[in-house]
């Protein structure tokens, strides 16, 4: 199975979670792709069979910069082909900016929902103000990942 991680970064931390989920991806058999500057054409050229989304939020609850291109161009195109593929959400955010907490994820979710990828697993929330190594506290959600994903 081809898995395509998207990521968006506002520090790298998101983007180091990313290349440490495609790691463990890999080591359980997966095909896992990660491009932190990944476009459109590169994701189709992929032609995954699942999603990741890792993404980080900005302080006013918005997905990184430089996952906003390749979100605004998903969201336009909405490729027929992604429709029920499984997929997957981790957000990284700052729980002390209360309502828009993992906001970047959440706007993740939405577009997985409008593209009709299927959440194989609930949203992971990792949140700055109690973790230091959000890589490491990933690795039972990707386990569970991996097993949704198998199955």
């Amino acid at each position: 199975m081809k898995v395509a991680i998207l990521s968006g970064s506002v520090y790298g931390t998101a983007e180091e979670v990313a290349r440490h989920a495609e790691k463990i991806l890999k080591e359980a058999g997966f095909d896992a792709w990660h491009n932190a500057r990944a476009s459109l054409a590169d994701v189709q050229a992929f032609a995954p069979d699942a999603f990741l989304a890792v993404t980080s939020t900005t302080g006013m609850g918005e997905l990184p910069d430089n996952l906003q291109a390749l979100y605004s161009n998903i969201r336009d195109q909405l490729p027929a082909a992604w429709r029920g593929l499984p997929g997957a959400v981790i957000g990284l955010g700052d729980a002390s900016y209360g309502d828009t907490f993992c906001g970047g994820g959440e706007q993740m979710r939405e577009l997985f929902a409008e593209l009709g990828v299927r959440e194989v697993l609930p949203m992971l929330r990792l949140d700055a103000s109690e973790s230091v190594t959000p890589e490491t506290d990933a690795e039972p959600w990707l386990a569970e990942l991996v097993t949704a994903l198998r199955g």
